[in-house]
């Protein structure tokens, strides 16, 4: 028996990196998961890697409608909703001194404007079946000390360990735990685009900022997208029944430094 055996799940940006991996070993473990990403398309592909009875399900966090629309169509499919995964995310660099308003509202409008509507989102729900729940939150180490240039991520990230505190603090009594998962540098689709835009901005040759990276994590090491499988479905199981509100640092020992 599988440690989330009966549960349904719903993980945004699910069909490529940590959200991907996560959703895969959800299901492993038991889990019917809803594959919740831009593209319909990749999250139908995801689904059908993943395991027979995923779904995939077009997601844009930005839009309330869109997220009132992937909570209905997964109750619909499979009768509840127990587990979020918050995995959806983008990313975005500039120095101070120039970094655009554009950047910006796109950046929080996914990562915290985008993570408030989707808790709220599956909390409610959670809350009309009366049975609890959990979220579970890919923040960063970034949320807590960001390097130069990324000003805007960083403070995106800043508010989803936020968030994460204030909607556990409020939503615990409906037996909902809400705790999050801070990663170091990771080799995602993503860390391509967070490459360019270091190269770009401070002027450094492409792969500076993995080597950077690695320099100061203790294991020496970017991590994999499957290492944050295990700490979350920790965070969603009955294992972790006494959790509430913690950030987990998943980043090789970077927070020591």
């Amino acid at each position: 028996m599988g440690r989330l055996e009966g549960k349904v799940a719903i993980v945004t940006g699910g069909a490529s990196g940590i959200g991907k991996a996560i959703a895969s070993e959800y299901a492993r473990q038991g889990a019917r998961v809803c594959i919740a990403d831009v593209s319909q398309d990749r999250c139908e592909a995801a689904a059908q890697e993943i395991a027979s009875g995923a779904m995939g399900c077009a997601l844009d966090v930005r839009d309330p409608s869109s997220i009132t629309a992937a909570v209905k169509a997964t109750v619909g499919r499979y009768g509840r909703l127990d587990i979020l995964v918050n995995c959806a995310g983008v990313f975005a660099m500039g120095l101070i001194t120039e970094i655009g308003p554009e950047d910006f509202d796109r950046v929080v409008a996914v990562n915290t404007r985008g993570l408030l509507f989707m808790i709220q989102g599956a909390a409610r729900q959670m809350i009309a079946q009366g049975s609890g729940g959990a979220i579970v939150t890919i923040a960063s180490g970034a949320g807590r000390r960001a390097p130069p240039g990324a000003v805007v991520y960083g403070l995106s990230k800043a508010a989803a360990i936020s968030i994460n505190q204030v909607a556990a603090q409020e939503l615990i009594r409906h037996g909902i735990r809400c705790n999050a998962i801070a990663p170091g540098a990771v080799k995602t689709p993503m860390w391509d685009v967070v490459e360019e835009s270091f190269s770009k901005t401070l002027g450094v040759p492409t792969g500076a900022a993995a080597q950077g990276q690695v320099a100061v994590t203790p294991l020496g090491r970017m991590a994999a997208p499957d290492e944050f499988a295990g700490p979350a479905v920790f965070l969603a199981s009955d294992e972790s029944s006494y959790v509430v509100g913690q950030t987990l640092n998943v980043d090789g020992g970077l927070n020591l430094g």
